[in-house]
């Protein structure tokens, strides 16, 4: 079965799912999904959410996202949340596909691959530019790294046009994530031009069709960033400016990139093909850090919030926790248990909090993950359960609440379809967020709402003025008939907060009243 397209494609799914439903695992409405999904509803109704400065410039102009996950509910007549996670399982399961043909290019065994596979598909979180190689929301970047992936093993395997099939899905899906694949295609390219060049042709067929759906606003290429926008991407997005960085974290990377650096040196004889990416992409990201600063940090360059350079720092993580897989696996098949069991704890301990407890359970899996390499490939599941419940790891925490899907429910009902909510007490919490996607009614500003500042000018502008005007304040009672002449409708308090006078609303931990 391992050895047949069909078993394959059942594993790489099996694991997908796994990975969906058991550890790393998905999140809706609790993250990046609360801009995209209003910014998806408006495009598929423009009636809904149109009071809701959000929905008025998009973000996914530039890429086929929207285009895709629109299509796919039209056909298949499911929920938006649905059809995106349809998306995100089978992504996934490509990226999973890729990490097996990444193995087997090291001449592994097929069981030792999955293992890495598996071992993969834990994930990792990226400190510093908050990314994640396996990402828990259907985002752009979820849906474009697994392709990328799934392209190294492909043009591992010298398969070029399935790889550029693989690398423009990427691109038409986010360009960032999938630019550094296309810089180091190039130089596979130059290498083996007769059978590389066929990987382009998807390229320029990609490139055709984002040229054609593009619809946004400038993207400021030759801007520099004004002090407001520095101030505020300060404010609200700390993480693009490598200078507020704590030294250890940039100092990680480094590390993290000479234990990649041995784990390659210890396996030997990777393919030209896949070194190219497997130490090319780190190389890359490493070199992100001084770019960055030279050009967001010293120049202010208003085009770097957008392309965030720093996050292709996950493919040092994602290649170290690959290569010192494979070293481990090398070992086992030549019985070197110990040399085994320290690579694989070592590639255990890479998406691990560095504490006591995840170092146990890192250990554990290393000695279990020899057994795999060696005999059982099966045993390498136990993972996807011994990090949580071993290692304490809870990689989101739940956000969703009845009392605010009866809030949601209530003003999706009962309140007019255009009417514009606040929720002045909220400070940054994700709450008002999810009340927008859920209840399908704008909010007037909100804390997680304002990461578009990162791609939109004017936006930055107006929801600055419009924080500062309201939540930044601070609530108070004799403000409602301010809000009121600012178009908004209703505001959503907290029980601490109750007013004398009658709600509209309230289940013990959300309190509606009218603006009159």
């Amino acid at each position: 079965m391992l050895k047949t397209p069909a078993g394959t494609a059942a594993i790489c799914l099996a694991l997908a799912l796994l990975s969906f439903f058991q550890f790393p695992g998905h999140t809706w409405l609790q993250q990046d999904t609360q801009i995209y999904v209003p910014i998806l509803e408006h495009e598929r109704d423009p009636s809904v959410l149109r009071n809701d400065l959000l929905v008025q410039q998009s973000n996914v102009a530039y890429t086929l996202y929207d285009e895709a996950a629109l299509g796919l509910q039209a056909i298949t007549r499911l929920p938006l949340r649905d059809v995106l996670a349809i998306e995100q399982v089978i992504t996934r399961a490509f990226g999973i596909w890729g990490v097996y043909l990444m193995a087997t290019a090291l001449d592994l065994s097929p069981g030792a691959a999955w293992l890495l596979a598996m071992i993969v598909s834990l994930g990792a979180a990226v400190a510093g530019p908050q990314v994640l190689t396996f990402e828990y929301e259907p985002t752009p970047r979820a849906f474009a790294l697994p392709l990328i992936v799934c392209a190294i093993g492909l043009a591992a395997h010298k398969r070029y046009l399935a790889a550029g099939i693989a690398g423009s899905c990427a691109l038409l899906y986010h360009f960032p994530t999938s630019s550094s694949f296309w810089l180091l295609f190039a130089l596979v390219v130059l290498l083996e031009p007769r059978k590389a060049w066929r990987g382009l042709i998807p390229l320029l067929a990609a490139a055709a069709v984002l040229a054609f759906v593009a619809h946004g606003p400038p993207l400021g290429f030759f801007q520099r960033l004004t002090p407001l926008q520095q101030q505020l991407l300060h404010i609200r997005a700390a993480y693009v400016w490598i200078s507020t960085w704590p030294v250890g974290v940039i100092l990680h990377y480094p590390i993290l990139f000479a234990v990649l650096l041995a784990a390659a040196l210890r396996i030997r004889g990777i393919p030209t093909n896949l070194r190219i990416y497997v130490i090319g992409l780190p190389v890359i990201g490493l070199a992100t850090m001084p770019f960055s600063w030279l050009a967001l940090d010293h120049f202010g360059w208003a085009f770097m919030p957008q392309f965030q350079p720093l996050r292709k720092l996950l493919f040092v993580v994602l290649m170290a926790q690959f290569l010192t897989a494979a070293a481990g696996a090398k070992a086992a098949s030549k019985e070197r248990w110990l040399e085994a069991a320290g690579w694989f704890t070592a590639a255990y301990l890479i998406p691990l909090p560095l504490d006591l407890r995840p170092l146990l359970a890192a250990s554990l899996l290393g000695i279990l993950a020899v057994l795999a390499a060696r005999r059982a490939p099966v045993l390498g599941l136990a993972a996807f359960f011994a990090i949580p419940a071993l290692a304490g790891v809870a990689n989101y925490p739940r956000l969703h609440t009845p009392q605010l899907e009866q809030l949601s429910a209530w003003a999706r009902a009962s309140t007019p379809r255009d009417a514009v909510f606040l929720f002045p007490d909220a400070g940054h919490s994700l709450a008002p967020g999810i009340f927008r996607a859920e209840a399908r009614r704008a909010i007037y500003v909100d804390w997680k709402g304002g990461g578009q500042i990162n791609y939109l000018k004017e936006f930055a502008a107006e929801w600055w003025s419009r924080w500062q005007q309201t939540i930044a304040a601070g609530f108070q009672p004799q403000d409602l008939p301010r809000y009121r002449t600012m178009g908004i409708q209703y505001v959503v308090v907290q029980p601490r907060d109750r007013l004398p006078q009658p709600p509209e609303f309230d289940n013990g931990s959300y309190v509606v009243y009218r603006c009159e």
